[in-house]
């Protein structure tokens, strides 16, 4: 249960080396109509009710931020919420290096909201406040334990140049498994995701909180 409601919580909270590729995204108006209105259950077709109710079980916020876009793809939604409470709770990636993989996507992709629920994590984690602060400000930190630049490295890389080199490929698999290779790829491939809904939806993170400034564009 308690991990449901961390689930919950972020995702309602939901935000020299190898280059940041991704263009910078804009800072959204709180004056602008919403894209996605924010549903109410009275709203809910049968099909999305179900999910809702789910949702509601382990939610104090109810079904707004991302879940207000999930609900209108709810079969795709449901699977969501079930992929996300494994890549961050049952996943054999270490908790550290984990978060740390969600932030890299969202400095990747501005998000806000990720990386507002997912910063604090990271450092609770164990992640060093050096490393995220100069992840945030678009730089490879330089102060990255080995295992930290492993997978700074082979993210940026997969996600930045669509591909892994052979070099930093082996530097990966000195410390991870091949099962902890394939879940960091998923972790990183499905806050790309997560990240995306946000940005389409122009969410900003709670409070109108943007620590992440837009990167310039390659």
């Amino acid at each position: 249960m308690k991990r449901w409601i961390a689930v919950a919580s972020a995702l309602a909270a939901v935000g020299a080396g190898i280059a940041l590729m991704i263009p910078g995204a804009r800072v959204y108006s709180a004056d602008k109509t919403p894209r996605f209105p924010q549903l109410k259950l009275e709203e809910l077709n049968e099909q999305q009710r179900p999910f809702a109710d789910e949702i509601l079980k382990i939610s104090s916020l109810g079904i707004s931020g991302p879940y207000n876009e999930m609900l209108r793809s709810p079969m795709m939604g449901q699977r969501l919420f079930n992929l996300l409470d494994y890549l961050r709770f049952n996943t054999t990636v270490p908790r550290k290096l984990n978060e740390f993989a969600i932030l890299i996507q969202a400095r990747l992709w501005t998000s806000q909201v990720e990386w507002t629920a997912h910063y604090p994590l990271a450092i609770k984690a164990g992640l060093a406040p050096a490393v995220a602060d100069e992840l945030g400000e678009g730089k490879r930190p330089a102060s990255m334990q080995p295992d930290e630049a492993a997978v700074y490295d082979y993210c940026m890389e997969l996600s930045t140049k669509h591909d892994v080199s052979d070099a930093t490929f082996k530097r990966l698999r000195e410390i991870f498994s091949e099962q902890q290779v394939v879940d960091l790829t998923s972790v990183s491939g499905t806050y790309i995701t997560v990240a995306m809904l946000a940005n389409a939806a122009e969410e900003s993170a709670p409070g109108g909180k943007t620590p992440l400034k837009p990167l310039p564009a390659r």
